[in-house]
């Protein structure tokens, strides 16, 4: 209360590295779930030979209706594979102009959730040695490329994370250290009066406490306000999906925990540095 400005600018720095952990997870989190809502449980079409009867197809569908690792099977005739492309922009005249169409039947197979993904490539290459089935399309290829760089992000996030932990805790025993040295002759008049160590070091533990308080508050403030100021456009993003986008912001139990983890870090930052600056100086 003291020193304002040297307060605040200490608790603005712990502040800001605490909250970029913050948005990492929020981003990454989000990015897992667009995932899942896009690829995770994406139909695999197989695309059966020109000349192939519907009945044929429905034989086909039914077999595989009774894999362990299929959830379910839509069989699209060409007729319904013209009306779509009718729909898209573009390809209404040229539709138009064949004599026939020359669509085949469709199977859209739906794996079965929370396979893996070595299991949904397995199911893939069945589809393939089915006789009638021309042509295998799989959305595995990125699916697998996704979870990599989910992989990369979450080892990213947990060192960057470390890294800035560290910074706020050298933040915190720096300013501790600071305070100690401008009070060197005080504390110097309380040892030799016979004040203990540990009587001499409890203040600043305190402050370091009131450092990591106040910076943890001030990081989940912050994440709040990034998700607030990302809400609208991530919004219109899920109109744009139909809805199937749900995105998420940081879980209440983190916001509340961000705070009491920080108050512990400041406290040992300050118990470190001034355990050293005592010992120091006696």
């Amino acid at each position: 209360m003291s020193r304002p400005l040297g307060t605040l600018l200490t608790v603005a720095v712990m502040g800001l590295a605490l909250a970029l952990p913050l948005a990492f997870y929020l981003l990454l989190g989000n990015v897992q779930k667009m995932g899942d809502a896009l690829g995770q449980n994406q139909t695999v079409s197989a695309f059966l030979k020109s000349g192939q009867t519907g009945s044929a197809a429905e034989l086909i569908a039914t077999k595989l209706r009774d894999r362990a690792d299929v959830a379910a099977v839509a069989v699209k005739t060409p007729q319904q594979g013209l009306d779509e492309l009718a729909k898209m922009q573009g390809f209404g005249g040229a539709l138009h102009a064949l004599d026939d169409n020359p669509l085949p039947y469709v199977l859209d197979v739906l794996p079965k959730p929370g396979l893996a993904a070595n299991e949904v490539e397995q199911l893939v290459t069945d589809l393939r040695a089915i006789q009638g089935i021309d042509l295998v399309q799989d959305s595995g290829t990125w699916r697998q490329r996704l979870d990599a760089l989910l992989g990369v992000g979450k080892r990213t996030a947990m060192v960057l994370a470390a890294l800035l932990t560290l910074a706020a805790l050298l933040v915190v025993g720096n300013t501790i250290r600071m305070d100690i040295s401008s009070r060197s002759e005080e504390i110097d008049v309380l040892m030799l009066v016979g004040a203990s160590r540990a009587f001499v070091r409890r203040p600043y533990l305190y402050a370091g406490i009131w450092y990591g308080l106040f910076s943890g508050l001030l990081a989940a403030l912050l994440a709040v306000l990034v998700e607030l100021a990302l809400a609208e456009p991530v919004s219109r993003l899920g109109s744009a999906y139909e809805g199937r986008l749900q995105i998420g912001g940081l879980p209440l139990w983190l916001l509340i925990a961000v705070p009491f983890a920080a108050a512990v870090l400041g406290w040992l930052g300050a118990r470190l540095v001034s355990a050293w600056q005592l010992r120091k100086a006696a």
